[in-house]
């Protein structure tokens, strides 16, 4: 099956050499361009990619908006992170946006290429130094005690289960539950419909009232 890729960056020479590249590789099809965020979500209902190559920092609608909006509108594109910067801060507005891998621009046609079939698949990638930061952000975060004390309440819900519903009782998004725990979003949703049915809740304001209790 031939993946169809848009390629968002604000500088025309990037977006040149990524076409170029894309290009070369078989069951890859470049099917358009953005120079902005704001282009980025007009040709995503033009063109409908299966995966958008998407830049952070461009001017007016920057990386991060237009990915929240095209992973809430269109939940079967991915997107694909393609930036300079690789700062905790970067990463995580990236990921809770729903980006489904995130790379530097140091990463080669073959990384790049493979990160395209990933996330297309519906998989998540990062490149070596993005997936370092990523680990250390983990291993230095203390884990938070409510979701033991969620399975302890729910014995019925797996600990992914009591996970997700941890974040529902945040306010959390299906987008922003899938970047934090590194799901797709039709895995959480597939996750909440399990949580509701064993919950006996239909709602997402029933399963916090639940949880409140």
């Amino acid at each position: 099956m031939t993946i169809r890729v848009l390629v968002v960056d604000d500088q025309a020479i990037v977006r040149d050499g990524l076409v170029t590249v894309l290009s070369m590789v078989p069951d890859l099809e470049v099917v358009g361009e953005a120079a902005d965020g704001a282009e980025a979500l007009a040709a995503v209902e033009r063109w409908s990619p299966d995966v958008v190559l998407m830049d952070l920092r461009m001017p007016g609608v920057d990386g991060p908006t237009a990915t929240a909006r095209i992973t809430a509108e269109h939940p079967g594109v991915a997107v694909l992170v393609l930036t300079t910067f690789a700062d905790d801060e970067s990463i995580t507005t990236a990921l809770r946006a729903g980006a489904r891998g995130y790379l530097t621009k140091d990463a080669g046609r073959v990384e790049i290429a493979a990160a395209v079939q990933a996330v297309a698949s519906g998989q998540s990638t990062f490149d070596a130094a993005v997936g370092a930061r990523l680990v250390a952000q983990l291993t230095a975060t203390t884990a938070p005690e409510r979701p033991a004390s969620l399975r302890a309440r729910f014995p019925e819900l797996t600990p992914r289960e009591a996970d997700v519903l941890e974040r529902i009782a945040d306010g959390r998004t299906n987008p922003e539950i899938a970047a934090e725990l590194f799901l797709t979003v039709p895995t959480v949703k597939s996750y909440v419909n399990q949580l509701f049915q064993k919950l006996g809740v239909r709602t997402r304001a029933e399963a916090v009232a639940l949880v409140l209790r």
